[in-house]
């Protein structure tokens, strides 16, 4: 069992009978001689996807899951529910959407790269890939000389993500986009 100060992001902790994945610490060291130095942690609730946040000291023991990370990819769609298949073994396991919610945007066919976390053989969560490649589907043509401007306009891809691109991309495009923050990277 981890202390507190030994947490990471992407570490799967059970508190109170209920899974969460750390998102984010913040470490505030106290300014006075003998007080503990706090750890702010920011949790996403799996597999529903809540938020809650704790303050531990670096003392303070946390309950670690075992967790199992397999390579998956996304079989199919059916309504609300995703169905990932594991690439070593080729079993298959579903999930809802609000499992799924946070990376949707990003999921496409084919995509490569996607992290399955499993507990006890259920899959709670999944992870992608920091950059993905998504095709423009739609966009408003650029100017002539958009190439030497900072401009951006809207652009559609085909998986329904929308995003800010430059105005030198067009339709049929295939371009990088960070899954962390959501804004264009490059072209493919």
């Amino acid at each position: 069992m981890p202390r507190a100060s030994e947490l990471r992001k992407g570490h799967v902790v059970d508190i109170n009978g209920t899974l969460y994945k750390v998102q984010q610490i913040d470490v505030r060291s106290p300014s006075s001689r003998g007080a503990q130095t706090l750890y702010k942690v920011r949790f996403n609730q799996l597999p529903q996807g809540g938020k809650r946040e704790e303050t531990f000291t670096g003392d303070d023991v946390v309950t670690s899951v075992v967790l199992e990370r397999r390579q998956v990819s996304l079989l199919y769609r059916e309504g609300n529910i995703y169905t990932f298949m594991d690439q070593e073994n080729y079993s298959q396991f579903s999930v809802d959407k609000e499992t799924v919610s946070e990376q949707l945007p990003f999921l496409s066919d084919g995509l490569e790269g996607i992290n399955g976390m499993l507990v006890d053989e259920q899959l709670i969560a999944i992870e992608i890939p920091i950059m993905v490649e998504l095709l423009v589907a739609e966009c408003m043509p650029g100017a002539q000389a958009a190439s030497a401007t900072g401009r951006t306009k809207p652009a559609k891809c085909v998986n329904g993500y929308e995003l800010q691109v430059p105005e030198y991309i067009k339709e049929g495009e295939q371009i990088k986009v960070n899954t962390e923050t959501g804004k264009f990277v490059s072209r493919a």
